[in-house]
């Protein structure tokens, strides 16, 4: 229903005017000491500001270094000023009282920055489409050092745009970034695209495509290495402390990047469109608990679920309760809160559950308290950096009226930092004397086993950085005998990053007894494997396989990732191990089966001989192996598999049509040498007539439609008997409908007839729809004539199903219109996403044509809008509202997560809007688009064409998702080219729907409290 989402900086919120405009401030929000009586914290802890306006304003992002100095990033600049007004601040506590007290500006003329990280003797810096290294070499506290590290990320609309460098256990350095948006206002300000990105310093290495696939990066610049993830997350991201990402995404407030590119880049057979789990217990569009007075309503959201969800941030700090070692936070500034969660172990992910009850950890009723971003201090500490800000919203999602009053510039030059503590905890000492640059190496070592991960980090940068060939032997002593688990970690990778990791070490790491130390040591374990020294490769291999079964289901995952770099008889056999015995987890199969395939290991028939009935993994298992076989197109091996699922055999045969279904899924777009298969196919057609289980003859005709007929009289036989049960009544709808599509295996022209006679209202509604998708099958238009002169005896599911076939050529898109145009076919049986299927017509003609029949002049649509505001004024019930909801919008919405199909956004996002916004965007929703509700296009390398928005995307898949939350995964390979087509997924007409009455009921539904 809804075309628009509340869309914020991935909660980076603030607003400065566009080049050129005159920036005025027509009110304040509470002065620093009056927004402290605001707050409530959890029970236990206390908090205190220890930087505000003006030493600092707009912070989005902040870094504190060895030294004890403070940067914190100002992107004044959002939404629309280019102009270069970020900067970053250096502030410091000159009298020890733990509070900010002098502001530096250490670097300006930043575009639109969003995140800070110490790197060398310098900051790295986000500033698309750069990544900039910058550096004070006189020590004035100014930058004079400027380098661009990395270059061609997207300058789009900013909550998109890269950002929060992060440096990894593994020494490399995270960027977050997801896809940059398509903008529909403010078209020449955020249509950048972004190039290729690469380091500019190094012209001849490696280079990622075009704004990094829309993909998160790690990089490492001493190595000149670059990577794209297999995840994209929004404004933030994070790790706990043994290395785990968790990322997050406006509604979807934590999920878990559970398998990395690297695997799935190694086996192109494997379809996967999806490495994330979300991990909350409590949903997506979860509740939140504001306790904001006075909420600013014209935000395009619900002030009582996840909208604006950011900066997410593992807590590491060690001053805590043990409680919060498990602990990760989230930022909502449109709710003004600050949530927290606990993580739990689930298999190779985890479980999310609220640390609170209908409560937040962090919460103030001041409506402009924008927590946007957090960091763990050298104190233990959380900081919570505070945007403050009257409006958030961007104006490419704002009401007009709002987009050009003063009040979006409100608190302009405002901005808090927060610090969180337990009560009683001692004020912040890093702010004067912190001497960790100072450190020796001995001293920094010690450093490794803090409690506190921020010295953790620091120290093994600081010694990765130095190359102090000291460390070594100290280090190595830490992983045999260090007392911290956590000091061992860090060990083993600073020593990986040193270049200085020996095997016998290596080896102590995996035996560890501490598991997230063993599943670290088997990840650094994979460049020993992908080495060249055979007799290193050995002694970890066997070290390794000894963990097959271990206790923990992390460790497991991991080694069975790690283990598919290596085709060794006793790997092998771990995987398989591994897989069988975990396999109820989804990852642990895509684990094992992203391994690089080994020609001598046919575990596809090992499934079978192991296959349990009634166990869907199984089934799940054995359709995956099958469909990489068929996406492989070995004739040979086709030829073996189905004359495997088709012999007589007694027992357990439920493994067979999960096998043939997956076969056929895999050769879908592949060219194969059909004539050698004359035998196969000939069994498929008898398997297709006469077998007893339903699913394998319908397999076995699934396979049959990619192989085509076999030549003879058998065909012939088996094609006169389909099209006799295809028009006896006496026969069973099920079987009738098999036989229709039996009769479409061959030219569907000789058969069209039978197809026509069955389409009438007397016929069961299966067989007139399975007809109907026979007479699809014929290229010409004569089914769209015929469709036409049969639309009123259509019931209105086979409506839906004729307009599908109406738009599946130019010729038939063209009779539909005229359809339209002499009123046999009313728009309202046109579904919404059929509609924007017909507006973004490749033919510009049809196109206009189109949007001319269903969507009318803006003038005409803004007229519609006005008169329906009368709704407002009439009484509503919202009972009928519910109603109203569950016949018009189920179909693609949901509310909170409820009640419906998540296709569209979910309207839990949008009760507490301004209703006339509401409206606007129900009759015209094309106004804007919401971050990922594009409809995109996807041709293929076969010549056929898909749509659909893009559900999840990895390395080598993507997922299409359609009308009733329909997916279909598409391997990339078979991709051709994929273009967004800049047109929301609802259309306009709902008026044609609804009476203003309806309106005020629907209204009355979305907007009523929980």
């Amino acid at each position: 229903m809804l075309a628009k989402r509340v869309l914020y900086l991935g909660g980076i919120i603030g607003l400065s005017c566009f080049s050129g405009c005159q920036k005025t401030q027509t009110r304040q929000g509470l002065s620093p000491a009056e927004a402290i009586p605001t707050f409530e914290i959890a029970e236990g802890f206390e908090f205190q500001q220890i930087a505000a306006e003006p030493l600092v304003a707009d912070p989005v992002a902040m870094e504190i270094d060895e030294n004890g100095r403070m940067y914190v990033v100002e992107m004044h600049g959002y939404p629309l000023d280019k102009g270069g007004s970020g900067a970053v601040k250096l502030l410091e506590d000159t009298d020890g009282d733990g509070v900010m007290d002098k502001s530096t500006v250490f670097a300006d003329k930043l575009v639109l920055p969003t995140g800070v990280m110490r790197w060398k003797k310098g900051i790295l810096v986000t500033d698309p489409p750069n990544v900039l290294y910058l550096e004070d070499t006189d020590g004035d506290g100014k930058s004079d050092k400027r380098e661009v590290i990395l270059t061609g990320f997207a300058l789009a609309n900013p909550q998109h745009n890269v950002n929060n460098p992060m440096l990894g256990l593994d020494n490399w350095i995270y960027l977050g970034h997801e896809p940059a948006a398509t903008a529909k206002v403010y078209t020449q300000y955020y249509s950048d695209r972004g190039s290729e990105v690469f380091y500019p310093g190094h012209p001849d290495g490696p280079r990622l495509p075009e704004n990094a696939l829309g993909r998160s990066v790690r990089f490492n610049p001493d190595q000149v290495t670059l990577e794209n993830l297999s995840s994209q997350t929004q404004f933030g991201h994070t790790f706990d402390k043994w290395g785990n990402r968790f990322l997050v995404s406006n509604a979807h407030h934590i999920y878990h990047e559970v398998i990395k590119a690297r695997y799935l880049d190694r086996n192109k057979s494997l379809l996967v469109s999806n490495s994330i789990e979300s991990v909350s217990d409590h949903g997506n569009a979860a509740d939140v608990y504001p306790i904001t007075k006075n909420p600013e309503h014209q935000l395009l959201t619900d002030l009582g679920v996840f909208t604006s969800a950011c900066g997410i941030t593992a807590y590491t700090g060690g001053l805590f309760p043990a409680l919060y070692d498990s602990v990760t936070f989230v930022a909502e500034p449109v709710g003004n809160l600050v949530h927290a969660d606990i993580l739990r172990d689930r298999g190779a992910t985890f479980t999310a559950s609220r640390v609170l009850e209908q409560k937040e950890f962090f919460a103030s009723t001041d409506a402009w308290f924008r927590p946007v971003n957090m960091y763990v201090g050298p104190d233990g500490a959380l900081y919570v950096v505070d945007y403050y800000r009257q409006i958030v919203e961007h104006p490419e999602w704002m009401a007009d009226e709002v987009a050009k009053s003063d009040a979006i510039y409100n608190g302009m030059d405002q901005g808090r930092i927060y610090r969180i503590t337990p009560k009683g905890a001692a004020k912040a000492d890093w702010t004067s004397g912190l001497k960790l640059g100072e450190a020796g190496t001995e001293e920094l070592v010690k450093y490794l086993s803090s409690p506190n991960s921020w010295w953790r980090k620091n120290a093994q940068r600081l010694l990765v950085d130095r190359k102090d060939s000291k460390a070594t032997a100290l280090l190595e002593e830490v992983v045999r005998t260090g007392a911290s688990p956590l000091g061992r970690l860090h060990a083993l990778w600073t020593l990986e990053g040193l270049a200085s990791l020996t095997t016998d070490v290596l080896l102590k790491g995996i035996q560890d007894p501490e598991a997230g130390v063993r599943e670290n040591a088997i990840r650094i374990s994979e460049e020993v494997l992908l080495g060249k020294d055979e007799e290193k490769k050995d002694r970890v291999v066997a070290e390794l396989v000894k963990l097959q079964h271990d206790q923990s289901s992390k460790v497991r995952f991991q080694l069975l990732a790690t283990l598919g770099f290596v085709n060794t008889p006793e790997a092998v056999q771990a995987r398989k191990n591994l897989l069988f015995e975990n396999l109820g987890d989804n990852w642990m199969q895509i684990a094992a089966l992203s391994a690089i395939p080994a020609a001598e290991t046919n575990l596809l028939e090992e499934v079978i001989q192991r296959y349990q009935k009634g166990n869907p993994q199984y089934a799940t298992l054995l359709e995956r192996l099958s469909n990489m076989a068929g996406a492989a197109g070995e004739s040979s091996r086709i030829k073996s598999l189905v004359a495997r699922a088709l012999a007589p055999a007694g027992g357990n045969a439920e493994w067979k049509a999960p096998l043939l279904k997956g076969l056929a899924q895999g050769l879908r777009n592949k060219e194969i040498d059909k004539d050698s298969l004359g035998a196969e196919r000939s069994l498929l057609l008898s398997n297709a007539l006469e077998n007893k289980d339903a699913g394998l003859r319908k397999a076995s005709m699934d396979l049959l439609r990619v192989l085509g007929l076999p030549a003879g009289e058998s065909t012939a036989r088996a094609i006169a008997a389909a099209g006799k049960n295809a028009e006896d009544k006496k026969l069973d709808p099920e079987k009738r409908t098999e036989s229709i599509r039996m009769l479409t295996l061959e030219d569907p022209r000789k058969h069209a007839d039978v197809f026509r006679q069955l389409i009438d209202p007397v016929q069961p509604v299966s067989v007139q729809s399975a007809a109907l998708s026979a007479l699809n099958a014929i290229p010409d238009s004569t089914v769209s004539v015929f469709l036409v002169s049969k639309w009123s005896s259509l019931t209105p599911g086979l409506r839906d199903q004729a307009i599908g076939i109406f738009m599946s050529s130019e010729s038939r898109v063209v009779l539909l219109l005229d359809a339209l145009e002499k009123n046999v076919v009313d728009p309202t049986a046109i579904s919404w996403p059929r509609q924007v299927g017909l507006m973004a017509n490749g033919n510009e003609k049809l196109r206009n044509r189109a949007r001319g029949l269903l969507a009318g002049n803006n003038n005409s649509q803004q007229e519609v809008i006005k008169t329906y505001e009368e709704a407002l004024k009439l009484p509503a019930n919202a009972e009928n509202g519910h109603k109203l909801f569950i016949q018009h919008c189920s179909v693609c919405h949901q509310i909170g997560g409820k009640n419906g199909v998540a296709y569209g956004p979910d309207l839990g996002t949008i009760r507490n809007r301004r209703p006339e916004s509401i409206i606007a965007d129900i009759l015209d929703p094309n106004l804007s688009i919401a971050d990922g509700f594009d409809i995109w296009n996807v041709e293929l390398n076969s010549g056929e064409t898909l749509q659909g928005l893009i559900a999840t995307e990895t390395p080598s898949a993507i997922t299409l998702k359609n009308y009733g939350g329909i997916e279909t995964i598409v391997a990339r390979s078979d991709i051709r080219s994929l273009t967004a087509m800049s047109t929301s997924v609802m259309t306009n007409g709902f008026n044609q729907l609804i009476d203003k009455q309806q309106m005020a009921d629907l209204l009355a539904y979305i907007r009523q409290p929980k």
